[in-house]
């Protein structure tokens, strides 16, 4: 059996790959160039991959293919159309990020809720030092306990970060395609119109590409603030940094991009050095932990394809 690791740098340099060998001949590569996907997985009986994208522009020159796997719980990124139609299993990992997503995002909240920048920049550049008072208490903040803090998609991500929510005192509400008692729920409208912290935490499809429009945004709260650690293009990102840089709402924090990294033509990148604006590099499932729990999964997904079971499936 060979098996192809397209992109393996995007789990990082600091885990032991040498599993990946004992199950079969492996090639690690640290990236592949898109167009050059086509002509290293032409022998391959496995596919690792993370964010590169697999269709039929370069799946059909793998002959000997029958099982992808995807490092990553997002899986737009596979044509599974072409997939379930060529016999080509594909598996992804669910659940291995859950704590160290909702990590950062209560920590952009927290950063964002407290002013947290101003304050540090203040004693960094000495001007605590210089100013003879004992405290400094401009910019405004406020405490996040009471509150509305609103969760747009209610799966493991999102229950987790309704958990910390709550723990902090805040009310929480939610908005769940299909809606349960566990936590209120409301359509998406009434959440952005009410929620003093907005996080999103939804998969991308054709659904959700672009639900979080401009009208959406317009209606947040002047001091509210957005965080995004879901999917880049389910939100209107020109529209987004248009409000920030109006001072239409109160703060955003983005760790995922409608292309990734994204340019300089990106409608971000006028908000790089904003106070009122956190921007990570696609980085908050990535705790040292959580990448041991996706390689473990990953492996474990292909132990169990051969041995004939159905273990996270995506074709089935």
């Amino acid at each position: 059996m060979k098996i192809v690791y397209l992109d393996a740098k995007t789990l990082g340099y600091d885990l032991d790959l040498s599993a990946v060998s004992e199950l079969g001949e492996a090639v690690i590569y640290p990236n592949t160039p898109q167009d050059d996907v086509k002509n290293v997985i032409t022998d391959a009986d496995v596919i690792i991959v993370n964010k590169l994208k697999l269709n039929e522009s370069n799946l059909q020159y793998a002959k000997n293919l029958k099982l992808i796997c995807v490092t990553a719980t997002g899986y737009d990124n596979i044509d599974i159309d072409y997939c379930r139609n060529h016999n080509i299993a594909v598996c992804n990992v669910v659940g291995y990020s859950s704590h160290s997503v909702a990590q950062l995002t209560v920590a952009m909240a927290l950063n964002l809720y407290m002013k947290l920048q101003d304050y540090t920049d203040f004693v960094n550049d000495g001007s605590y030092t210089k100013s003879g008072v004992a405290n400094k208490l401009a910019p405004t903040y406020h405490e996040l306990h009471g509150k509305v803090w609103g969760i747009v998609g209610l799966g493991a991500i999102g229950r987790q970060v309704a958990a910390v929510a709550q723990a902090l005192g805040c009310k929480v509400i939610a908005f769940k395609r299909t809606p349960d008692n566990s936590i209120p729920c409301c359509n998406l409208s009434y959440l952005f119109r009410k929620a003093d912290i907005i996080s999103v935490h939804l998969p991308l499809s054709d659904e959700t590409k672009g639900i979080i429009d401009k009208d959406m945004i317009s209606s947040m709260k002047e001091d509210a603030i957005l965080i995004n650690v879901a999917r880049g293009a389910v939100i209107d990102e020109e529209a987004l940094t248009e409000a920030v840089l109006d001072n239409k709402i109160g703060g955003i924090g983005i760790d995922v991009y409608s292309k990734e990294p994204f340019s300089e033509d990106h409608p971000y990148y006028k908000l790089l050095g904003n106070k009122k604006a956190y921007l990570t590099p696609h980085m908050a499932w990535g705790a040292y932990e959580a990448r041991i729990r996706c390689l473990d999964e990953v492996l474990e997904n292909i132990r169990a394809f051969f041995r004939g079971e159905i273990r996270n499936r995506l074709d089935v």
